[in-house]
């Protein structure tokens, strides 16, 4: 039977199975049961920077304002230290997941500037977390902001956490750069030890008939899963950085389709919300069943078969697939 352990950022797993950010890891009895099922680590819902300035601002601005404006002020308002603010709670959970399962534990962090997350990774550290994942979430609303500003602006971030801990850091990437390959590089040469493709933005939508936005939550699919492979394949052999794909990994065969690319992991939500520890159960085993009948030994053998690392030009190869690809469309017949 084939080998499923592997190596992702420096960590031995059991499997290339990664829980990705999500409640997932929120529940204890929960938890135990994926990794009974065959995860290979776990990646902690993402602390965001702006939910930490807004839950601080609000304790100061609705307790700490109002103590001392009397002589009987400071009997009955408590100071904003009493509330669990800020990274602590996350901190908290990490240290309970951390004694509760023998794996690998990755903290996430979602922010823009360097300045926090320094203090807070370290704190992650301290707290037993394996790694760190990255998540670069950067909205441009403006039109005086450039791709080189952004850029610029994720790579100092990623440097002040490398240089802030000694785990190794990982990066969760979008998939809207004008030049992946040479970004990623230059995370490699800040110091990262893997990315992540890609990250799934949840964008509201329009309810022209209540003028108002519609927020709901979609989970993903298959469909998805052409865009990791792509840029996986791209990047495979040719940067040093253990790759992995989140979002549209469904089934084992789903994750034959990444390994094949380059992936060493491929972080599992929206399958496991739906399908449960059940579902990890039949990936796994689905997985297990294609290298046995590839002939393939282990996950590792088959990484990166159909990347393109040992392709002359990619970019030429890219181009007479997508003509192929256009001019072999035709319509599907109507049957008149």
């Amino acid at each position: 039977m084939a080998e499923l352990a592997t190596t992702w950022l420096g960590l031995e797993l059991t499997s290339p199975f990664v829980i990705g950010a999500s409640p997932l890891a929120d529940d204890l009895d929960g938890l135990r049961a994926l990794v009974d099922a065959g995860a290979g680590a776990v990646v902690l819902h993402s602390v965001f920077e702006e939910q930490i300035l807004a839950e601080q601002l609000a304790v100061h601005h609705f307790v700490d304002s109002r103590i001392d404006t009397d002589a009987e002020a400071r009997s009955f308002l408590p100071e904003s230290a009493t509330f669990p603010v800020g990274a602590d709670p996350t901190l908290a959970h990490l240290e309970r997941v951390r004694a509760a399962v023998d794996l690998p534990v990755v903290a996430s962090l979602n922010g823009v500037t360097p300045g926090g997350w320094t203090d807070i990774a370290t704190r992650m550290e301290a707290a037993g977390a394996d790694a760190i994942e990255l998540n670069l979430y950067d909205l441009v609303t403006g039109f005086d902001e450039t791709a080189a500003d952004i850029e610029d602006r994720q790579h100092d971030v990623v440097s002040a956490v490398v240089a802030a801990v000694d785990l190794p850091v990982t990066v969760k990437l979008s998939p809207f750069y004008t030049a992946l390959p040479a970004f990623v590089r230059r995370l490699e040469q800040a110091g990262a030890a893997g990315v992540a493709v890609f990250n799934r933005f949840y964008q509201p939508d329009v309810d022209p008939d209540t003028l108002d936005v519609d927020r709901h939550l979609h989970l993903s699919t298959p469909a998805e899963l052409p865009l990791r492979l792509h840029a996986l394949a791209l990047l495979h052999g040719r940067v040093g950085l253990s790759l992995a794909a989140t979002g549209g990994v469904h089934s084992g065969r789903d994750a034959a389709k990444a390994v094949l690319c380059g992936a060493t992991a491929v972080q599992v939500v929206s399958a496991l919300l739906v399908g449960g520890a059940p579902q990890l159960t039949r990936m796994r085993a689905d997985l297990v069943e294609w290298l046995d009948e590839m002939g393939y030994r282990s996950v590792d053998e088959a990484r990166g078969a159909m990347a393109l690392d040992n392709v002359a030009d990619p970019h030429a190869w890219e181009r007479v697939n997508y003509t192929r690809l256009i001019q072999g469309w035709r319509p599907r017949s109507t049957g008149t």
